[in-house]
């Protein structure tokens, strides 16, 4: 309601405005200004204040305006200091009024307090700024050449934008013997060229006219525009065809193909149109001639529809007509004469023809032909011949006849298949020669044997293999052909007898694929070596071998086995240690094998647990057990190893094994007590129980020699003993404080003398220095690093 009350008043204030204009304005005159247009802006047109009778700067306390009709930017500007009418514009006259006369701008001249509007008038004059133009640049005018003269023919007018005086006010045609303009006015006042005939025209003597045509408007000074007039003479059917030559004389050799332009006639009409389109064709012609010859209507050739024969006709004439579209006609005569050439080509027939023949067999025919040339004398003369480098000769018999024969044996192996080009050349001019293709196929005779690809082929093949797998392959090609190429494979009987070659491989007979028939064990067979032959289906049938070696690989099958200590379910080895013993002292060595090669067999030992972790460590790769620091007084005196031995296979297999060790504060002291081994279950292994047989064997007879070679030693110390006042003990140490594996569990090289004393009774041990470091622990100290079992020998 607000914004309705705000509009309602602002609507009243326009209309009482325009209420107090209309009332302004009705009693004022109209004044009238004029300009020419095109007149430069600033230009003066009339002081306002002098025509309304206003004093100076009264304008400008009224707040004078002017005002125009329209909404275009204001062409007039109104001093108000000096009440100068200026123009802020150039005027142009056609852009304001277009084609209107007069041009007038009405406006207005508004002033305030009071209210006052005074109307007047800018006439905008016309000046000459225009030249005619027409609406295109050239015009098209077709005139019958019989036109009768006095005919009109309208041109198309020009236009000008300027008016009244300026406008057209003439047209022109250049200078012609055959035209003049004429200027026809309409009712609109607008004025019409036309194109007036003076003299008849003839197109034979000019097709075409081309004339220039001016339209003059009346401005001074006076503009003008041209148009060109292109006037083509339509004709009229009043000249028949002439031809070039009455008579036309050609020779054509008689092989000319067909197609071959014979000769080109033409005859020319002076008419246009259709009435000198001109069509060719035979006047009259005997059955022969029209099957021969053939006439383009249109362009007057004349060309071979049949190959022509010297032998049988030698001339033709022919008539030639040509016909306009009028009606009218010429006619000609073509004289032709046929020239005789050697136009024909020997000719080859095949009488016999033998294919494939056997190859290593000597001469033979393969075929027998025929040779003629219809042309006579020398066109007739012929030469045969076939390639150099091909193994068969030619021999010429009577009446034109040549046999093909092989000049010698044929071997199918280096050639299969002997393409023979057989050329037969005339003597004419030019010589003509025809060639004829024959293929002769040799045929195999089983002469040649099976080969292998290899003389000899190494197989790989992993042990534990699942049954029928696929080993390989061998391959024997021949170069026979059909059935004498068919190779079947065999096995042929082993060279060991011992090797039972039908349970370890087949052969495919077809295709030369090997299997294996059973899993085979790399500890068992390493490698065997076997023949195949490979026979063909010739007949006689021949063979050839080859020599196949088959390579087994080791797979990790077997885990690593302890040799020492035994775990054999007895009662388990205990290894002593003084408790003085340095840090690195070797407490003993685990001893294994792998029944595997390679990097399956390689082993590594790694200590699982301990009693006291960290009082002793083994040695990855060679298995030793070592203290790894100093003794204590506090340090339990049974202690429990498990130790575990691991191969590098893939995936890795492995054994654990428990040593037993006592520490001890001297070698006097009882034997303790063994604690209870768990009960492993035996080997069953046959190897396993070989290698623990020798391995007591060899450890018997050495720990024999070792307790000999001591009791001769202590017999010799007993007697030194005696004088020195100690005494030897006739027992000897456990057998079970020997170490019968070879290993040893002692690293230093020392023998002490033990005595006991007399009179106490007891059996404890007296410790000395050693008593031989440097000539025993040289010499025998060399075998007891090698064989540790000498130091447990000796009781240390």
């Amino acid at each position: 309601m607000e914004a309705g009350g705000e509009r309602f008043p602002k609507q009243r204030q326009v209309l009482i405005l325009f209420l107090l204009v209309e009332v302004a304005l009705a009693g004022w005159e109209s004044r009238r200004y004029s300009v020419m247009e095109e007149t430069e802006s600033g230009t003066f047109v009339t002081n306002l204040a002098k025509d309304l009778g206003l004093g100076a700067g009264e304008l400008a306390v009224r707040g004078a305006r002017v005002v125009t009709e329209d909404n275009h930017e204001p062409r007039l500007q109104l001093d108000l200091q000096t009440g100068d009418l200026i123009l802020n514009e150039k005027l142009d006259r056609e852009e304001m009024c277009g084609p209107t006369d007069p041009c007038v701008m009405h406006f207005q001249v508004l002033l305030k307090k009071p209210l006052e509007v005074f109307r007047a008038e800018l006439l905008v004059r016309d000046i000459n700024d225009h030249a005619p133009e027409f609406p295109e640049r050239e015009m098209t005018l077709k005139i019958p050449e019989a036109s009768p003269p006095g005919t009109a023919f309208p041109l198309k007018k020009a236009q000008d934008l300027d008016v009244g005086k300026n406008n057209i006010r003439n047209y022109s045609i250049s200078p012609n013997s055959h035209f003049h303009v004429s200027i026809r006015n309409r009712g609109d006042g607008r004025k019409y060229p036309e194109l007036m005939l003076d003299k008849e025209l003839d197109r034979e003597q000019q097709a075409e006219l081309r004339l220039t045509l001016t339209a003059l408007d009346g401005g001074s000074p006076p503009r003008s525009g041209t148009a060109q007039v292109h006037i083509l003479v339509l004709d009229v059917n009043d000249n028949a065809p002439e031809f070039a030559q009455t008579l036309y004389q050609v020779r054509i050799p008689e092989n000319s193909p067909v197609g071959f332009l014979v000769v080109k006639v033409s005859a020319r009409d002076l008419d246009t149109g259709t009435n000198g389109e001109i069509s060719y064709c035979l006047s009259y012609s005997s059955q022969e001639i029209s099957k021969t010859f053939e006439v383009k209507s249109l362009s007057g050739e004349v060309r071979l529809i049949k190959t022509l024969d010297f032998e049988t006709i030698s001339s033709y004439e022919l008539e030639i007509d040509a016909s306009d579209g009028g009606g009218l006609s010429g006619k000609c005569s073509v004289s032709i004469e046929v020239v005789d050439v050697n136009d024909n080509y020997p000719e080859l027939s095949i009488s016999s023809f033998s294919s494939p023949i056997p190859e290593n067999s000597p001469e033979i025919e393969v075929a027998l032909f025929r040779i003629r040339d219809r042309d006579s004398e020398n066109n007739g003369r012929m030469t045969c011949s076939i390639q150099d480098d091909l193994p068969f000769l030619l021999k010429p018999t009577e009446e034109n006849f040549y046999t093909l024969i092989t000049n010698g044996a044929l071997d199918r192996e280096t050639r299969a298949e002997y393409n023979v080009t057989i050329t037969v050349t005339d003597m004419g001019t030019p010589r003509l020669q025809t060639q004829h293709n024959i293929t002769v196929l040799v045929s195999d005779v089983n002469d040649n044997a099976p080969a292998f690809t290899q003389t000899s082929y190494t197989l790989f093949i992993r042990e534990n293999n699942s049954p029928a797998l696929h080993m390989g392959s061998v391959s024997a090609t021949d170069t026979d052909a059909g059935a004498n190429a068919q190779v079947t494979y065999s096995l042929l009987p082993p060279q060991d007898p011992s090797l039972p070659l039908d349970s370890l491989v087949s052969i495919n007979a077809d295709n030369g694929h090997l299997f294996a028939l059973r899993a085979l064990d790399f500890e068992a067979l390493q490698a065997f070596e076997f023949l195949v032959g490979a026979t063909d289906r010739g007949s006689p049938a021949l063979s050839s071998q080859a020599l196949v070696r088959v390579q087994v690989l080791d797979a990790n099958d077997n885990a690593p086995f302890v040799l020492y200590p035994l775990q054999n379910g007895s009662a388990p080895c205990t290894e002593l240690v003084p408790r003085a013993a340095e840090p690195g002292y070797l407490v003993s060595k685990v001893v294994a094998v792998d029944g595997d090669s390679g990097q399956n067999a390689w082993l590594s030992y790694q200590l699982l647990k301990a009693t006291e972790p960290g009082l002793f460590g083994v040695w990855a790769h060679n298995g030793e057990v070592r203290t790894a620091r100093l003794l204590s007084e506090r340090d339990a005196a049974k202690h429990r190893l498990l130790l575990l031995v691991k191969d590098n296979g893939e995936p890795p297999l492995s054994a654990s094994v428990t040593l037993h060790v006592l520490l001890v504060d001297g070698f006097s002291q009882p034997y303790l007590p063994l604690p209870e081994a768990a009960a492993d279950a035996a080997q069953t292994d046959p190897l396993t129980v070989y290698l623990v047989i020798a391995l007591a064997s060899v450890s018997s007879l050495f720990l024999f020699s070792v307790l000999a070679f001591i009791a001769v030693r202590l017999c010799r110390r007993s007697r030194a003993g005696l004088v020195g006042g100690c005494s030897v003990p006739e027992a000897h140490f456990p057998g079970r404080l020997v170490d019968v594996s070879g290993t040893g569990t002692l690293s230093q090289s020392y023998q002490y003398e033990v005595c006991l004393t007399g009179g106490s009774g007891s059996n404890e041990f007296k410790f000395l220095k050693p008593i031989f470091p440097n000539i025993l622990g040289q010499d025998v100290g060399r075998k007891s690093e090698g064989n540790p079992s000498f130091h447990n020998s000796l009781g240390i």
